[in-house]
């Protein structure tokens, strides 16, 4: 098995390369690497968002967690989350694609920037969209996990591969090979998650009923609709709740909102949004097989060695299939994960280098378009092997010094981020005299209120939840965010009518 899995990734990083290459030919400026200059079809940027929006998590990760602690994990995941952010991802991409081709934004922070008029609020979200180097670090460590067991070799030499190689070939392609390579991508996820989903289906014999008491018969923890033993899913506040806030504000994460920037057309949004949703949905479900896997290892053993959580799946596929369908299950989900690592590295990657390292350096005004355009992409490209080389080793300890889940590192970092990003982007599309001073207090509070709640793992009032759940702490510092927004918005503007 090892042997012909070695081929078939050989294969894949070929297809891969194929790709970027095509796409790099046509990558000649900083514009071109982020919004793309390509004109591709709706359903392939929407197989793109699908793909980009599905990561290491919802294939590797969160499957770990089902099979923890079962139907509560499940609801949260699978219903309360997805559903609220599809609906989210509806609403505000059309008015947030209005102002970022109007204005030609390339990243979030310049959308920010040009919406407030203050480059200082956009330099702001600039520096603040390093957070997500938590969300690279997540994937990195999903893909490593899968990749060392099917491939038999240690895991450091395994991680040094994937950034070596996923970050090399993305300092060339951008936005123009991404929208092809998730395109495949998300075409091999829909199989494996279907492969995923039907692989227990011995399990449903004896019918719905008899898969739960099957469940039951493992821990009857499993089939409750909280289990208190968790610090995720102790009540419907952290299970339904906090997940819905996280799910209305997390489609405001840069590489999934900005992707309706490469669209050319306003008329193709609404294909666009029905090719991600109906997809997305379908990966968000995936997370069920980690219930299959518990049945399959009631003791959290394999071969006599305890499974660590994030590890859980990827022992799954290895007990589960045979030898060339777990070949092409271990595929997909290397490509749930590399898509994101992808968008993530893209959007990152641009953001720092338009908007913090350009704009500290003097333009030439001798120099041609072609030439400052050159000069942006190496600046990009440097940005990138930095970004590699920290997460490299934000990823390994990760790996030998674990707090349960890397997904947990990850929620800390990402969910600050778009907790402090909800707010303007909210008030920007609908409240269109929101000041800066409105939105920029907004943020402050927001990031305040979430890293308070996380380290001080303060209590939420009649609920079992805390700040030690990401989401209960991004839930709280999104509700408090969006009330101060809403407080300072009337009160100035009642203020300004009176006088």
């Amino acid at each position: 098995m090892e042997s012909a899995f070695r081929i078939l990734i050989l294969v894949y990083m070929a297809v891969i390369l194929f790709f970027v290459v095509r796409g790099a030919r046509k990558t000649k400026s900083i514009k071109d690497y982020a919004v793309g200059s390509i004109h591709f079809s709706p359903v392939a940027v929407g197989l793109a968002l699908a793909a980009s929006m599905t990561s290491a998590a919802t294939f590797i990760i969160n499957p770990g967690f089902i099979a923890l602690y079962g139907f509560s994990a499940f609801i949260s995941y699978a219903i309360a989350l997805p559903a609220a952010a599809m609906i989210s991802l509806v609403i505000l991409t059309k008015g947030f694609r209005k102002h970022g081709t109007g204005v030609k934004a390339l990243t979030m922070a310049q959308w920010m920037g040009t919406r407030y008029n203050s480059k200082g609020y956009g330099l702001f979200f600039a520096f603040l969209s390093l957070l997500l180097i938590t969300f690279i670090v997540l994937i990195a460590v999903g893909l490593t996990k899968v990749l060392s067991k099917s491939l038999n070799i240690d895991e450091i030499y395994v991680l040094a591969g994937i950034i070596i190689f996923i970050f090399g070939y993305m300092m060339f392609g951008g936005a123009n090979s991404m929208v092809y390579t998730n395109t495949v991508q998300a075409v091999l996820m829909l199989i494996v998650a279907f492969i995923l989903l039907g692989s227990g289906y011995e399990h449903f014999r004896e019918g719905v009923f008899g898969f739960i008491d099957k469940l039951n018969a493992v821990d009857p923890k499993l089939t409750g609709l909280t289990n208190e033993s968790s610090f995720l899913f102790r009540d419907f506040f952290e299970i339904i709740v906090a997940q819905i806030v996280i799910g209305v504000a997390i489609v405001c994460q840069p590489h999934i909102i900005t992707k309706s920037l490469l669209l050319k057309e306003d008329k193709e949004v609404n294909r666009y949004l029905v090719t991600g949703v109906i997809v997305e949905l379908i990966f968000f479900f995936v997370v069920f097989t980690g219930l299959y896997a518990r049945l399959t290892f009631p003791d959290l053993t394999f071969n006599g060695t305890e499974l660590k959580m994030d590890g859980i799946i990827s022992a799954y596929v290895v007990a589960e299939f045979p030898v060339y369908i777990g070949l092409l299950v271990v595929l997909g989900l290397i490509s749930a994960g590399i898509s994101t690592l992808e968008g993530l590295i893209q959007s990152i990657s641009t953001t720092i280098s338009s908007d913090i390292v350009i704009p500290l350096i003097p333009k030439n005004i001798n120099n041609s378009e072609e030439k400052e355009g050159r000069k942006a992409i190496l600046i990009n490209r440097i940005a990138i092997v930095g970004i590699g080389i920290a997460a490299f080793f934000l990823s390994w300890d990760q790996i030998v010094n674990p707090k349960l889940s890397v997904a947990i590192f990850a929620q800390n970092g990402v969910y600050a981020y778009f907790s402090a990003a909800f707010v303007p982007i909210l008030f920007g599309m609908f409240l269109k005299d929101a000041t800066k001073k409105v939105v920029i207090t907004s943020s402050f509070v927001a990031i305040i209120v979430h890293f308070s709640m996380y380290y001080g793992k303060l209590p939420v009032p009649l609920t079992l939840a805390t700040g030690e759940n990401p989401g209960v702490a991004s839930a709280i510092a999104i509700i408090l965010s969006v009330a101060t927004g809403l407080i300072f918005y009337f009160s100035t503007k009642s203020r300004v009518k009176y006088e």
